[in-house]
């Protein structure tokens, strides 16, 4: 029998550890995952990341509530083919050879650098080719950015589509956008975003600068840190107020027309 693999949630706090309380400037890793997954993660011996040196800094923070069952050293960490943004993904029949552990028999683990594996996420090609190959598939319960701030926003929760980044050229940037808002006064349908923290700014004004001005617009910042915020408002209400967000934090933008 293969073994299983564990799509294993990380925190949301990365890149933003300075932030938060604690000696290690992190929140405490049982307050945003269950202690079950910690469990399993410290058993696992091989894993596939994104990147493998902030794989090893997730386990150790996993170490310091549940031991590892083997030295971090002897852990296998091999990291997803990178593909430059934009550019199609890995297709799930070259990743194979990364399953090998799972198709002998071991239990090995799938982990983003933030919230859940393979939502919105390149690690969804290894859970394709998992399928093809007959490895069982375990998805295990954690956060996700996308989720809460849907959850926390107060718009439609029945219909809804994450769209990824918006182009970074502002002209095309704000066609997209008031396609997006068609589509959702359309079909009455949430649509979610993100972008690079250090444009989390231009991304705001410009969804203020093309929307109109009853649209609902809802920004979740930091989500699952102390210093975290959600904020629903029309688009006048937005623009009536001082506006600031942190261009250090991730954040998930949503509209609804």
């Amino acid at each position: 029998m293969s073994g299983k693999l564990y799509l294993v949630p990380n925190t949301l706090d990365f890149g933003v550890a300075a932030h938060a309380e604690g000696a290690s400037g992190q929140p405490d890793l049982q307050e945003v995952l269950p202690l079950e997954v910690l469990r399993i993660a410290a058993r696992l011996p091989c894993w596939v990341a994104e990147n493998a040196k902030t794989t090893r800094a997730f386990l150790k923070r996993v170490n310091e509530v549940v031991p590892l069952s083997q030295a971090l050293q002897a852990i296998s960490i091999v990291e997803l083919p990178r593909s430059n943004k934009g550019a199609p993904q890995t297709p799930a029949a070259n990743l194979g050879a990364l399953l090998a552990p799972a198709i002998a028999g071991q239990d090995m683990g799938l982990i983003s650098e933030a919230g859940l594996p393979a939502v919105a996420d390149p690690g969804a090609a290894l859970v394709q080719a998992a399928h093809v190959l007959n490895v069982r598939v375990e998805a295990l319960s954690g956060p996700s950015s996308l989720m809460l701030a849907l959850a926390a926003s107060g718009l439609n929760g029945q219909s809804f589509a994450f769209v990824g980044y918006l182009p970074v050229d502002s002209a095309a940037r704000l066609t997209r956008i008031r396609e997006l808002e068609a589509l959702s006064r359309k079909t009455q349908q949430t649509q979610l975003m993100i972008e690079t923290p250090y444009r989390n700014a231009a991304l705001l004004a410009a969804l203020l600068s093309a929307l109109s001005g009853a649209t609902r617009l809802s920004v979740s910042c930091g989500l699952t840190l102390e210093q975290g915020w959600s904020r629903t408002d029309t688009v006048s209400g937005w623009k009536a107020r001082s506006i600031e967000i942190p261009s250090d934090t991730p954040a998930v933008f949503s509209l609804l027309a």
